[in-house]
């Protein structure tokens, strides 16, 4: 009987700890879900978009740290922001350990996740266990019929000064080791353009790929033509189509690490798997270093100066 109570509790998210049961926040709330935490004093809820967007409405609880503040500069927006910053970000939040943090943006597609995801996967480095994301975002929140707002809520800080755990991130001399020692699973979040070098990010130097890399478009997430994460089954489902040997590492990265921290969010938090990093600087940090970096599917020169004179074309005329 013990058994079969203790299979029922994990199925919804329990978990049986010294002091007895507790829950377990879940990575993807439906707003259904979410209306009855916003009551409880130790759930706070993130509204990632921009200022204007979120004066023109959100759910009253929500305090407002536009994605920009999580990111890292227009060179390489993939960098983290300095833990200064990020300290004072967390501290203007009020976030503290025992914090519940929910993240919400705008829920307008697919690519708009991957910002609920990266602020995910950088509150969760700075040590947050608890954390969830809206699936679906406002969009979602709004179709349902939950009631949107204008009034701002006062957050007092916190003096939580947390340090970054690296446990989840890739840097570029980690993936130049993994390339070294071809021990590490190399998953590729972008679409087939930039994978096969057709196109690049605008602060990447070259286009292409990781050498070895497997491609897992973040877009597979999704509930066909919706901005909804798809369930733990299905993510699973998606999972496995990745090669990885039982006890390596899996990187995914894409230009900058925005798309994937949606693919490192459904590979680590929804599917389960261990030992899931992040390379936050992706392609433009990998493309920008000082020696020649190690490519695949990288266009001919010809190519690559067809490019450029497109891009600069373009940017001059049009």
């Amino acid at each position: 009987m013990k058994t079969n109570i203790a299979a029922y509790a994990l199925g919804l998210g329990l978990s049986l700890g010294a002091s007895g049961w507790a829950i377990a926040a879940q990575p993807l709330l439906t707003p259904e879900q979410l209306q009855p935490l916003l009551q409880q004093a130790d759930v706070r809820l993130i509204d990632i978009r921009d200022p204007k967007a979120f004066e023109g409405g959100h759910i009253a609880s929500a305090v407002n740290a536009p994605y920009g503040k999580w990111r890292g500069p227009a060179t390489n927006p993939g960098e983290l922001p300095d833990q200064p910053k990020l300290v004072a970000l967390v501290q203007s939040l009020g976030l503290t350990p025992a914090t519940h943090a929910v993240v919400i943006s705008s829920g307008a597609d697919a690519t708009d996740f991957g910002a609920m995801a990266r602020v995910y996967w950088t509150l969760k480095s700075l040590g947050l266990k608890e954390l969830s994301i809206v699936n679906g975002g406002m969009k979602a929140w709004e179709a349902a019929g939950k009631p949107v707002g204008k009034t701002t809520v006062q957050i007092a800080p916190s003096n939580y000064a947390p340090t970054f755990d690296a446990n989840w991130l890739a840097t570029q001399q980690d993936v130049n080791k993994h390339l070294d020692l071809s021990n590490a699973a190399l998953v590729d979040s972008r679409p087939d353009a930039f994978y096969q070098g057709k196109t690049r990010a605008p602060a990447a130097k070259i286009s292409g790929t990781l050498p070895g890399a497997q491609q897992l478009d973040f877009n597979q997430w999704f509930e066909p033509g919706t901005s909804k994460f798809v369930d733990a089954t299905k993510a699973k489902d998606i999972a496995a189509k990745i090669q990885r040997q039982q006890g390596q590492d899996t990187v995914a990265f894409c230009n900058t690490g925005h798309w994937a921290a949606t693919d490192w969010f459904g590979l680590s938090e929804m599917a389960g798997l261990p030992n899931v990093k992040l390379y936050a600087g992706s392609m433009v940090d990998w493309t920008q270093s000082k020696e020649a970096p190690r490519m695949a599917n990288q266009p001919g020169r010809m190519q690559s100066l067809a490019y450029d004179a497109q891009k600069w074309w373009d940017k001059k005329f049009k």
